[in-house]
């Protein structure tokens, strides 16, 4: 009995270790698995258009006729929003069409599951950089695969795939700057304004780098309890901000339709655009304006809205749960690591600035706008099973 504990005890070691020689090959079928299922899934599906796809569609048309002119397009476009922000998905659409007539939608539907697999091997990567075990990686790609954000929005002819991917490449490139302890500022300044091009939104991921960048110039001990006091500090003062600015939008830009839009949403108690059952009683005190920002921090987060079907909310409770337990793991264990910490703060800076942008603007009847956060956020939990790892078998390892 006593050899069949140890074997097994060893058998368990080897196959958690970090130069397990089956890890890879695992982690590359994982890989394959999840792009496999994930793209069967979107293809059996189709594609979807929303009414932004409808104007993208229009716009690219616009671009062909104009040969593709983006100084005289720009000049030319009347939309709400300059089109200048969505340059990289229209000239994409545009491309499309070009190139496959009456198959643009399918073609552009298979251009962003081509991104979701480049997405897997940058999440991978990312987390190989931090050495974490190719074992515990595959784990956490089969989860992604369950996700219900990369279930969804892949197979819509929108700019959220597209977003997504920048966004996880930006974190990769961090990831690897703070490992090999150099700047790839090229790539970072390539890849924001790829960023920009894309929706008008990535200014909350821009300035979130900016800020992470900014604070990694200070010498400072970066442990999981001084970043979640700073992360939560943030969250508490944030909606106190955002009911300022809202006071300064309703003093100086009444008069603007943008401002004026985001105005009147406020005055209508609204939490999450077009979920009544969301919304408040009008603010009539700055307090409650506060309140009501606040609000749409947690609801930016929530799992669970009216009408998700019972598969979608089980989903995003599970990978809720994973996050929020991966971040408590993080917090009791992840002391003496301080590049994962790093990398968890940048993480955690993108989720709250991503956040607060869309509780000043708007929070997405379908969360769209959350989607890009997802992969980033469930780099935690292989992190956190990393560490916990070590802690159970390798006691007097050091990183």
């Amino acid at each position: 009995m006593i050899i069949f504990k140890q074997n097994y005890e060893t058998l368990i070691r080897k196959i958690f270790s970090a130069q397990w020689k089956y890890g890879t090959k695992i982690l590359y079928f994982a890989i394959l698995i999840s792009f496999s299922f994930i793209t069967y899934y979107h293809l059996s599906k189709g594609f979807v258009m929303s009414s932004d796809s409808f104007w993208y569609s229009e716009a690219a048309d616009d671009l062909i006729k104009l040969d593709f002119k983006l100084h005289i397009y720009y000049f030319k476009n009347t939309h709400v929003i300059p089109s200048f922000f969505y340059t990289f998905p229209i000239l994409l659409i545009a491309l499309s069409k070009l190139f496959f007539g009456a198959e643009w939608q399918n073609a552009f539907m298979t251009f962003n599951l081509i991104l979701v697999f480049f997405s897997l091997i940058l999440f991978s990567k990312s987390l190989l950089l931090l050495k974490v075990r190719p074992l515990v990686i595959s784990l956490a790609i089969l989860l992604l695969t369950l996700s219900s954000d990369l279930l969804t929005w892949p197979r819509y002819i929108l700019t959220d795939m597209v977003s997504s991917f920048l966004v996880t490449a930006i974190v990769y490139v961090v990831i690897k700057s703070i490992i090999k302890e150099k700047s790839y500022y090229f790539l970072i300044t390539l890849l924001i304004i790829l960023m920009i091009l894309t929706r008008p939104t990535s200014l909350a991921f821009i300035l979130a780098i900016f800020c992470f960048i900014l604070i990694s110039k200070f010498k400072v001990n970066f442990n999981p309890k001084l970043i979640l006091l700073f992360i939560f500090s943030f969250f508490i003062f944030i909606p106190f901000i955002l009911a300022i600015l809202y006071q300064l939008m309703e003093v100086y830009l009444s008069s603007n339709r943008k401002a004026f839009f985001l105005i009147d949403m406020v005055r209508d108690g609204m939490i999450i655009h077009d979920r009544p059952e969301t919304w408040i009683d009008n603010p009539n005190t700055f307090f409650d304006i506060v309140n009501l920002y606040f609000m749409r921090l947690i609801y930016f987060f929530t799992p669970y809205v009216k009408n998700f079907s019972t598969i979608h909310i089980i989903l995003n409770t599970l990978q809720a749960l994973v996050i929020l337990s991966s971040i408590s793991i993080w917090l009791f264990l992840g002391e003496k690591y301080n590049s994962i910490n790093k990398v968890i703060l940048l993480i955690l800076l993108i989720s709250v600035s991503v956040a607060s942008f869309h509780s000043l603007t708007l929070i997405d009847y379908d969360f769209r706008y959350r989607f890009p956060i997802i992969m980033p956020l469930i780099i935690i939990f292989p992190i956190s099973c990393e560490i916990s790892l070590r802690k159970i078998l390798y006691k007097n390892l050091r990183y």
